[in-house]
């Protein structure tokens, strides 16, 4: 069994930090407020909590897996006009329809960069982007294609270790504003509570972030699931 950020996720039995427990309303569904504790906090977090679009404005969402699609969702909650999605994979594309995602880019499609693109779609620039690949390249992309003098680009994804972000510092000169973040900036011990309420009343939906569901004994099953780019988020029943 192998840690992943010191949860043992798999085991029956684990021993975490208090840190990492939150106490959540004992009538939530686990099986549903489960995707919270990772990727649906994460990109909408990063939307709602750190790009802040407000209502009417676009926002570039690069990456359509799950932590994608929630940070789509962000924007839409936030009443973005236009959202954006970038993916190189063109399956995903009819899916994220259901999460917000108005336009398509596929950076395979154009024989320019795809901030081009976008520079070119939206007059200028999107008002927020949203890089959720881990990707330098799609976190360059990400950047560059917001709008001089107030656009805002928000990094998510975890880029390899000798990885170097470079772009002209005229970009920040310009007035983009560049931020990062973690977990969408979420607490877990004291905000995760608060998400699982709002879904509790009904005012986020986390149903469709679930494609698929099997029982623990089929567990690879799950991850060949992942593998081939067919689930956003498995549940992996413990009943088995």
């Amino acid at each position: 069994i192998y840690h992943f950020l010191g949860t043992s996720t798999f085991s029956e039995y684990t021993v975490v930090h208090v840190g990492q427990v939150a106490k959540i309303n004992p009538e939530a569904p686990l099986d549903k407020v489960c995707v919270l504790s990772c990727g649906m906090s994460t990109g909408f977090g990063a939307t709602v909590n750190v790009a802040k679009p407000k209502k009417g404005q676009s926002v570039a969402i690069f990456g359509l897996g799950a932590v994608g699609l929630a940070a789509a969702e962000g924007a839409r909650v936030s009443g973005a006009s236009r959202i954006i999605g970038v993916d190189l994979n063109p399956s995903r594309f009819e899916l994220a329809k259901n999460f917000g995602v108005t336009e398509f880019v596929n950076p395979k499609d154009h024989n320019k960069p795809v901030q081009e693109v976008i520079a070119e779609m939206t007059g200028g620039g999107v008002d927020r982007s949203v890089e959720c690949t881990g990707s330098i390249q799609a976190m360059i992309s990400a950047f560059e294609c917001v709008h001089d003098g107030w656009g805002v680009a928000v990094l998510v994804g975890v880029p390899n270790k000798d990885d170097a972000f470079k772009t002209h510092p005229v970009n920040l000169l310009n007035e983009r504003t560049l931020k990062g973040t973690f977990f969408g900036n979420y607490k877990p011990r004291t905000d995760i509570p608060a998400v699982v309420e709002r879904y509790m009343n009904k005012e986020l939906e986390l149903d469709k972030f679930i494609t698929h569901s099997v029982p623990f004994s089929e567990i690879n099953k799950a991850f060949e699931y992942m593998l081939a780019g067919e689930g956003l988020r498995c549940m992996i029943r413990m009943d088995a």
